[in-house]
């Protein structure tokens, strides 16, 4: 039986790409970490276009393995081809975008985990699973991971599996250029002709570039070179052309290279060229696999090679399937695709990888309410959220749903010990209980603060509102919010927006709503809302209805507490449950009040703090869950 759709199988790295555009690498401060190698972007390009993609591969038993391995599975790409290697480095790449044209990149492969593959590596269970095996020229060139790709083909083959090529034919990589000459696309050579000519026959399908049909067909002139690939292998052949679009032959070479069957281009502005053709070949096998006829499948190619060149980074850039979908039925509006705000937030909440259908946070951020305790200190305050972190982590039992909010400024032990936690992570930002909004120092004036949180962990605002301030202290904390939620996704993080109306006036069913409306009016786009109880099934649907319509793809809502007692909670819970959008609780006081007062002063060790918080923590799962009748 088929369970995958394909299986990739080559090269794998890890990616660090100059987040500085426009000068020489030797130039760039700092970098965005992502995954690399052509099979491993396309296995996770497959998998956003939602096909059931694998990889056989190997990484190294480092960090940078373990990044590969974790990001994979993230994406949702299957890895049990991918193998541990305990004696050689996951592979590694810089690269660089210097203008349209030049793309510096430096390949760091020497002895590479991913060149030791071997056919011990291939299991022929696996291999029979899929329903397309998908190899890239680059382990071809040599004999120890030719062998593993071969044998990998044969076995796809017998099994009834289609067979597919993206030649991806780097010159340095066959040994033809030098350390420095990363980014060179083609050198002719008799012997990697010859090389590739040898297999050509075991395809269903091979996709290249002008270029890389050149190396294949073993001459410069276009046509020429499709006519010798011809001659080795009936697969359907589909040539890149750059600007040109692509197309594709499925019988006999004509006359024209143009007159081939194709699918509509999209005239983008070229940003980082990069991976594009990873992202091209996503979209043909999606449209492959799907049975999709050529020029359906070359248009689903066009699109996400556009996407891929707008934007930075190789498997970053790569469309949902959701996002290719609007973009193809919407049309093409802006030149710049990462500039095009709608298709942006469609792209960033369709590829958010992590799955919170529940979440049940200990909130324990709070700051004053902790200081104002007797006995406190800012060592004690410390030591405490520590506390805090283990019983929330007794509680999980390293379940999923589960999570924590804790600052940096008194809490910043805790955060660093969670890290391993598997905990869902936020952090607020607020100075306690300001009002007009401002920030903790630690955040700075710039917001650069930002770049020094991991990647996992989610911005938290607190924003004391309501729909009668004034238009000076709307202005005012609007100004704080907005820049916020910018650096945010510049820096890659999830952004939370609590607000808290009943604070500042009286609150009825619409004042949430019409706080939320203003938000998204203004562009403030939160992946989660953090939000006070409401006991109305009028305010809860306004709310929701207020939410949905300005963001199908949002995470969803968390209720908070207010330090209410549990018959209160419960009451709220009971409510807001009933909401779909409502994922679960993030509340603090009702669990940590009075074994912190008591911890405050002496009268409890830390082993009674923990065991009383987990109980009062577990307590409150179990009416969220009693409410949600999942128990």
């Amino acid at each position: 039986m088929k369970t995958l759709d394909l299986i990739t199988i080559g090269r794998a790295s890890v990616d660090l790409y100059g987040t500085q555009v426009g000068g020489r690498l030797e130039d760039m401060g700092s970098f965005q970490k992502y995954i690399g190698g052509s099979p491993t972007n396309i296995a996770a390009g497959t998998a956003r276009l939602g096909l059931k993609s694998a990889l056989i591969t190997r990484v190294g038993d480092e960090h940078m393995g373990r990044f590969i391995r974790e990001e994979l599975a993230r994406e949702g790409v299957d890895v049990r081809g991918v193998r541990t290697d305990p004696e050689r480095l996951t592979a590694l790449v810089l690269l660089g975008i210097r203008d349209e044209d030049r793309f510096p990149l430096i390949f760091y492969r020497e002895n590479c985990a991913d060149m030791a593959l071997c056919e011990d590596d291939i299991d022929e269970g696996f291999v029979a699973s899929a329903r397309a095996l998908v190899a890239t020229g680059t382990h071809l060139s040599h004999p120890r991971t030719e062998a593993a790709v071969l044998k990998a083909l044969r076995l796809a083959r017998a099994h009834g599996g289609w067979t597919a090529l993206d030649i991806d034919y780097r010159p340095n990589l066959w040994g033809l250029a030098g350390h420095g000459a990363g980014e060179s696309r083609f050198i002719e050579s008799a012997a990697v002709t010859a090389r590739l000519q040898q297999h050509l026959n075991l395809f269903d399908l091979i996709v290249g570039t002008e270029e890389e049909f050149h190396i294949a067909g073993g001459t410069t002139d276009t046509l020429s070179a499709l006519r010798a690939v011809r001659a080795q292998t009936p697969a359907t052949l589909v040539c890149k052309r750059g600007a040109l679009g692509a197309v594709a032959f499925d019988g006999p070479i004509p006359d024209r290279i143009e007159d081939g069957q194709t699918g509509p281009g999209f005239p983008i502005e070229v940003f980082n060229v990069l991976g594009a053709g990873d992202g091209f070949f996503s979209g043909l096998l999606k449209g492959w696999l799907d049975g999709a006829d050529w020029p359906t499948a070359l248009t689903y190619a066009n699109a996400c090679g556009a996407f891929a060149v707008s934007r930075h980074g190789c498997t970053p850039a790569y469309p949902s399937l959701q996002e290719l979908t609007f973009f193809l039925r919407r049309g093409l509006r802006e030149r710049a695709l990462r500039k095009d705000g709608e298709l942006e937030q469609i792209h960033w909440s369709t590829n958010r990888t992590g799955d919170w259908p529940t979440l049940r946070a200990f909130a324990f951020d709070h700051r004053m309410q902790l200081e104002d305790l007797l006995g406190a200190t800012v060592e004690k305050i410390s030591r405490f959220k520590e506390l805090c972190l283990k019983a929330a982590v007794r509680v999980a039992d390293g379940r999923p749903g589960f999570g924590i909010l804790c600052d940096s400024r008194l809490g910043r032990g805790a955060l660093y010990q969670a890290a391993d936690s598997g905990l869902w992570i936020g952090r607020p930002v607020e100075w306690p209980g300001s009002r007009p909004l401002t920030l903790e120092p630690e955040i700075g004036a710039d917001y650069g603060g930002l770049m020094e949180w991991p990647l996992g962990h989610v911005v938290k605002v607190l924003c004391f509102c309501h729909p009668d301030d004034s238009a000076d202290m709307r202005a005012e904390q609007e100004a704080v919010v907005t820049p916020l939620f910018a650096a945010s996704r510049r820096n890659r993080l999830e952004f939370l927006l609590e607000i808290i109306p009943s604070k500042v006036g009286p609150v009825d069913d619409g004042t949430v709503a019409a706080l939320i409306r203003r938000f998204y009016e203004i562009g403030i786009r939160p992946d989660w809302w953090k939000l006070e109880p409401m006991r109305s099934a009028t305010a809860w649907d306004q709310t929701v209805r207020a939410i949905t319509d300005n963001d199908a793809n949002t995470r969803g809502i968390l209720v908070l507490g207010l330090g209410k007692d549990e018959a209160e909670l419960e009451a709220s819970f009971a409510e807001a449950a009933r909401q779909p959008l409502v994922k679960g609780f993030a509340v603090g006081r009702t669990i940590f009040a009075g074994p912190a007062a008591d911890w405050m002063a002496g009268r409890i060790d830390d082993d009674t703090a923990v065991a009383r918080m987990a109980a009062n923590f577990a307590r409150m799962c179990g009416i969220w869950d009693a409410a949600r009748g999942e128990i």
